[in-house]
């Protein structure tokens, strides 16, 4: 398999990591490779008085490279020196037995609007995430109509006290330059977002006028700093579009750089056929892709992960710019109306509810929600996440099998009532993969690392519901459970994948590397014992292990606790000026 650059890693061959001690692994880091060890003199940096100085930190510099023990000097907001720094810092860390790496970059996260409402993103930054990259799955913040523009906005102001006055993402990102939260945020512009905007939710191809307009909006999101174009194809009005309109879409994206992210049309039994289908826009549009959390749901479509993999890498062999990212976990996490055909919800929510209680449509959309829950093996593969309303918080968190065996209703039954209820607002958890698949796909080198989750908090607004706990956990689990203790890859060719590799394929050269005159975005951890501690039954709980995060060149988790730094900033396409 052909690969570029750092990419020539021994991401899937390199194990021997089981079990080992932290000085084992920290003489294994730094020793493997043939690189600086331990102890090896290292070259001696002018000047003193830095802004920060983080000292003895075994550097994992996010180039795949074996670590070495050295100093990082920071002033503002830029790394100035990597070595060994003399003289006294006006602020000094000691990370003596820590891991000193880039800031992890989130190639797919949903943290958006949260971040308005509480901007220290508490559960972001405390595993370590500097970077979020948002407006996935074909969903953006806007462009929106005049009445989603006034809902949001009133929505916001209501029950969060937070001002809603942009309605695109140039906007979203003018708004995150001015309340400044504790992470930096990138956004993609949704193409299930701007069909909405134009066509509407019609199960209809778009005009040609109405793809003029389409393709001139998603022209105007990434001149204005949108750093590519999402589609979520298993979700209304996206899945609408036939894949002519997609190629068109994506067109957009030629010259720039810049990838086509989809959430592919199925992930389950016609997986491949979508794999396919993702891989064709981007040859056609003469574009970069990233397959959105790669996976092969259901026990009966798992021997299909290794085969999505191959048709990945041929495409890559023939020249198209292909990579995916995937989340550490075998479970997923949508909305309960997914449970239905994308037909089945055309013309939005309260159509759908309608067709749900229709004496002629409802027998065959029984019939489907059965068939996708067989799929995953039962009801209790369905946990749910979220209610829009309080009148079924009692749900959160709860198997469905068991919920409706303890109410005394029937598993589907139950599933229409609290789609009716909450006026389909209803979120899911599902647990439809495998563990050896998912250690696969992470160790792949053309796969990168997602929490494809939100920001939260245990306190707050932003405590509510029972969510996937890859929103607290997914970076501290994947160098945990997956890198340390299960060996799946080395620990520099893990850090790649969660900060240079999402930067280069992005266009933020800038970024990703702990070297002179890249941005100063830095976690340090204890890779002896970093470990996710949420849990799909007690989500709400921050990680372990990442004392030190560094934002920007401010100090915004010190021993683990938040300092309220706020030092966050809007992140646009290359050559794109705030304001643009």
């Amino acid at each position: 398999m052909t690969m570029d650059g750092d990419a020539r890693e021994d991401g899937m061959r390199d194990g021997g990591m089981r079990g080992v001690t932290r000085r084992d692994f920290l003489r294994h880091t730094a020793a493997v490779g043939g690189g600086l060890v331990v102890g090896a003199p290292l070259p001696l940096v002018a000047g003193q008085g830095h802004d920060l100085v983080l000292r003895n930190a075994l550097v994992v510099d996010g180039s795949g490279r074996p670590g070495v023990v050295a100093d990082v000097a920071v002033d503002g907001d830029r790394v100035v020196a990597v070595g060994r720094v003399p003289g006294r810092g006006i602020q000094e860390l000691d990370l003596t037995d820590h891991v000193l790496a880039p800031g992890f970059i989130d190639i797919h996260s949903h943290a958006e609007l949260s971040l308005l409402i509480n901007p220290r993103a508490e559960s972001r930054i405390r595993q370590g995430v500097t970077l979020e990259v948002v407006g996935q799955d074909g969903s953006s913040v806007g462009p929106w109509s005049d009445g989603q523009f006034e809902s949001t906005r009133d929505r916001y102001a209501s029950a969060y006290d937070v001002t809603i006055d942009f309605r695109d993402p140039v906007g979203f990102l003018g708004a995150v330059d001015r309340v400044r939260p504790a992470v930096n945020v990138a956004t993609m512009v949704g193409q299930g977002t701007i069909r909405g905007f134009v066509v509407g939710g019609a199960d209809r191809p778009a005009t040609d006028d109405e793809l003029t307009r389409m393709r001139r909006l998603v022209r105007q999101a990434l001149d204005g700093g949108a750093v590519g174009l999402s589609s979520g194809l298993e979700y209304t009005p996206g899945s609408f579009a036939p894949t002519e309109e997609l190629v068109a879409l994506a067109r957009e994206l030629a010259g720039r750089g810049l990838p086509y992210a989809s959430h592919m049309r199925n992930e389950d039994d016609r997986v491949l056929a979508a794999v396919e289908e993702t891989i064709h826009v981007g040859r056609m549009a003469g574009v970069p892709v990233i397959v959105a959390h790669l996976k092969a749901q259901g026990e009966r479509n798992h021997w299909k992960a290794e085969v999505a993999l191959r048709l990945i890498e041929d495409a890559r062999n023939a020249g198209v710019d292909v990579h995916f990212d995937r989340y550490p976990y075998v479970a997923y996490s949508t909305t309960l109306a997914n449970l239905f055909p994308a037909s089945a919800r055309a013309g939005g929510t309260q159509a759908f509810l309608a067709r749900l209680s229709d004496p002629d449509a409802g027998p065959a959309l029984e019939a489907a929600a059965r068939a996708k829950v067989a799929l995953l093996g039962s009801w209790d593969s369905i946990q749910i996440s979220s209610t829009g309303t309080e009148r079924n918080a009692m749900a959160r968190g709860r198997r469905l099998g068991e919920l409706a065996s303890e109410l005394g209703e029937e598993p589907y039954d139950l599933t229409r009532r609290l789609l009716q209820e909450e006026g389909g607002r209803v979120g899911m958890i599902g647990f439809g993969m495998s563990e050896e698949n998912t250690a696969r796909l992470l160790a792949h080198p053309l796969g990168m690392v997602c929490s494809d989750g939100g920001a939260y908090a245990p306190y707050g607004p932003l405590s509510s519901g029972s969510p996937h706990p890859r929103g607290y956990g997914t970076f501290p689990r994947f160098l945990g459970h997956y890198v340390r203790d299960r060996g799946i890859l080395s620990l520099e060719a893990a850090v790649r994948k969660i900060t240079r590799m999402p930067a280069e394929r992005l266009g933020l050269l800038d970024r990703g590397l702990v070297r002179p005159g890249m941005i100063a975005d830095l976690v340090a951890f204890d890779p002896s014992t970093i470990s996710d501690r949420a849990t799909f039954e007690d989500p709400h709980q921050y990680p372990e292990g990442i004392p030190v995060v560094v934002v920007g060149g401010q100090v915004t988790l010190r021993d683990g606790e938040h300092t309220g730094a706020l030092a966050g900033r809007a992140v646009r396409a290359p050559g794109v000026a705030a304001g643009s």
